[in-house]
């Protein structure tokens, strides 16, 4: 005689829990939803307060201030100070030259109108010190200078071990005269509110590993990696400020994760090695390249910020250290953050 499987029991234990679960009330959901948003609350919180004690101390130095109050006769206490800015192929004419130039001195006019005052680029700076320091114990304060270099917007700041140049003349505001002739995409970042950003972006490159960064998943978890380490060195900013993009265009790529999602899966690009995908989806660009009616609705960089939100998802679940999660391969990471686009 054939015997009967006996599932009666399991399945009656699922509908007994169903109905129970039916039966509670939502605001009980609502409830422990609250609670477990507190519990996470008061945890930052709490870390925000041990990192806010880190004792840091250093200051900016004005060299671009400096070189404005200069004549000729000061250029060899100039390159005494700041003996870093001075190539020794570049004879003392060119100098001289740079002091006397009108356009020198309107460029710099300009930067001490929008730059009187720094002590809250310092309060940031400061914050952004605590938290490498909590992160790296090994971490050192750098000599921070500030200074112009005729608006070469590709090199805002420069980040080293010792030294953060900050070129002032590269964040005068979105619609400033001096960024005509810069296309649109790029000025809106050219603003006093991306100069923490932009510097956090520069040491993140020194901490992020990566060996692969051959498809565009792997520049995907790259640039991910860059947002994460945001997230954890400026909390104070904003996600829009953190990946530069404005209010209406992070709303944009929130609402869109999903189709944009299934459109990397459905088109089979993310382990696609066409080294046009990254100009498409990863480098700065007024939009994203879909090939789509809505691509001028998009903002640019969009696999980067599904790469921010897939290392997200890993760090939720693995709850690993930031340095860990900066140095682990973008497969790892992509197969363990069971990402799933919001809806």
């Amino acid at each position: 005689m054939q015997r009967s499987v006996p599932l009666h029991n399991k399945n009656s234990g699922n509908v007994l829990g169903l109905k129970m679960f039916r039966k509670m009330p939502m605001r009980f959901f609502v409830l422990v939803i609250l609670g477990l948003v507190l519990v996470s609350c008061n945890e930052d919180s709490k870390l925000e307060s041990e990192i806010s004690k880190i004792n840091i101390d250093f200051i900016i130095e004005r060299f671009e201030k400096a070189y404005m109050e200069a004549n000729s006769g000061d250029l060899p206490k100039l390159k005494q100070a700041y003996p870093f800015l001075f190539s020794k192929h570049v004879p003392d004419s060119i100098w001289v030259n740079r002091i006397n130039d009108t356009l020198q001195d309107q460029l710099l006019n300009e930067v001490h109108k929008t730059f009187s005052n720094l002590q809250d680029v310092k309060d940031d700076l400061t914050s952004v010190f605590q938290h490498l320091k909590y992160y790296d114990k090994t971490f050192t304060i750098p000599k921070v200078v500030t200074l112009t270099n005729d608006v070469d917007y590709r090199n805002k700041t420069i980040v080293t071990d010792s030294l953060l140049l900050i070129a002032l003349d590269n964040f005068l505001g979105e619609g400033h005269e001096f960024y005509q002739n810069i296309p649109r995409y790029l000025a809106k970042n050219m603003q006093r509110n991306q100069i923490v950003p932009e510097l956090a972006e520069g040491y993140a490159k020194k901490y992020v590993f990566q060996t692969n960064r051959k498809t565009l998943l792997d520049e995907m978890i790259y640039f991910g990696k860059l947002l994460y380490f945001k997230d954890k060195v400026i909390p104070f900013k904003s996600d829009a400020e953190k990946i530069g993009y404005t209010e209406q265009e992070l709303k944009w790529a929130q609402a869109n994760e999903s189709p944009i999602w299934s459109h990397f899966i459905e088109n089979e690009m993310l382990y696609s090695t066409d080294s046009k995908l990254p100009s498409r989806f990863i480098a700065d660009a007024p939009f994203s390249k879909f090939y789509l009616q809505l691509d001028n609705e998009s903002p640019g960089r969009l696999g980067q910020y599904i790469g921010w939100q897939i290392v997200r998802a890993y760090a939720e679940i693995s709850e690993e250290d930031m340095m860990q999660i900066l140095q682990k391969e973008p497969e790892e990471i992509f197969n363990k953050a069971k990402f799933k686009p919001r809806k």
